[in-house]
């Protein structure tokens, strides 16, 4: 994760949406401070504005993949909206995506491209 960090940071600015920033607050052991601390350190900015075209984006890409799972009899949906509003918000305000596990985003933001 450092390695792909670094990366990121060389090729242009990072930037959260606020469900990530909410997510690394529920991390064991993680206080506001720690958290706020690490983002200044490592320059990450928080987008805490999303916007309605994210929300819009978002929900229509989450009834679309609830719909698809329904119709292959997987039964109700196994992601979470917080995945859609990371997706929307990547297409939306920036030009790609940091992620440890790109298959969650591969099919339902095709055009996005991720790290």
């Amino acid at each position: 994760m450092t390695q792909l960090l670094g990366r990121a940071q060389a090729e242009g600015g990072l930037v959260i949406a606020p469900a990530v920033y909410a997510e690394l607050l529920a991390h064991p052991g993680a206080s506001l401070q720690f958290v706020d601390e690490f983002l200044i350190s490592t320059r990450i900015a928080i987008d805490f504005d999303l916007g309605e075209s994210v929300w819009r984006d978002a929900g229509s890409r989450f009834a679309v993949y609830a719909e698809r799972r329904r119709r292959s009899g997987g039964g109700n949906s196994k992601r979470l909206l917080v995945d859609f509003l990371i997706g929307a918000h990547a297409i939306s305000k920036a030009d790609r995506l940091l992620t440890l596990d790109a298959s969650r985003y591969r099919e339902d933001f095709p055009k996005l491209q991720l790290m």
